[in-house]
């Protein structure tokens, strides 16, 4: 063990659609444990803000305490960001705006998106082979904006998530801001692409299945691939071996 193995990191982790700082519960303090600081953000709309999903319209909007929290960051500190699955995109918008102040992005079964593409890319691939009709169950699909801008919005149904890797969970209605995301720049090499990124594969992923995520791998340059035998919340199923592979990763690329 070098003396790069003993810094003290600061992780910010990043959760998805519909979820809240609060899936980070078994990971936040084993990674504490292990001598570092840990900041949990909820986005807007989600966990405990106070704003409702009808509010947040746009992408910017949803992404707006993970970019208020990096530009408040000192100059001189630099953070390890790590985002499950739609987090990938907060992730990367941060990386574009400020990637002189994250050593290192931690992907964890996440959406990565390139620098061909506009930002919505890989949602609209993924919406491809994901779930149709029926297979979505009780989940409510929900409109709150108009045909010039729409807001497409989801509440996923109790049928639904006892078949998906979801415990039941106080999920809120959440967005994927596809339309907003389409209209975005797209992300460059010189800001986006220059900081090291890794990704944490869950191999049994009901949600965003493994070929898929590999697939998105295919597109994107990263430091490291790590695969775990988890389901899509692998904060809840794997939290052991997930806190293990965020700070190997962090070690050996932070």
């Amino acid at each position: 063990m070098g003396e790069a193995d003993n810094r003290k990191r600061h992780f910010v982790l990043i959760h998805g659609s519909v979820a809240g700082a609060w899936i980070w519960y078994k990971v936040k303090p084993a990674l504490e444990a292990a001598g570092h600081r840990v900041t949990a953000l909820d986005m807007a709309a989600s966990g405990v803000s106070t704003k409702t999903i009808e509010e947040v319209r746009t992408f910017d909007q949803y992404n707006e305490p993970l970019m208020e929290f990096m530009a408040n960051l000192p100059e001189n500190e630099k953070v390890v960001l790590v985002g499950h699955s739609l987090g990938g995109l907060n992730l990367a918008f941060a990386m574009e705006k400020f990637p002189e102040k994250i050593s290192l992005a931690v992907f964890l079964t996440a959406i990565l998106p390139d620098t061909v593409h506009q930002p919505s890319y890989m949602l609209e691939k993924h919406a491809e082979i994901g779930p149709k009709g029926e297979e979505w169950q009780d989940t409510e699909f929900l409109s709150h904006g108009t045909p010039e801008e729409p807001h497409a919005c989801v509440r996923m149904g109790y049928e639904f998530m006892k078949c998906k890797p979801f415990h039941l969970s106080p999920l809120r209605p959440g967005s994927q801001f596809v339309h907003s995301l389409s209209k975005a720049k797209k992300f460059t090499d010189e800001r986006y692409g220059s900081v090291p990124r890794v990704y944490i594969v869950c191999t049994e992923d009901l949600m965003l299945c493994a070929s898929f995520q590999r697939r998105m791998i295919e597109h994107t340059k990263v430091k490291e691939v790590v695969e775990i035998p988890a389901d899509h919340m692998a904060v809840f199923s794997k939290p052991k071996e997930l806190s293990q592979s965020i700070l190997e990763l962090a070690r050996k690329h932070a």
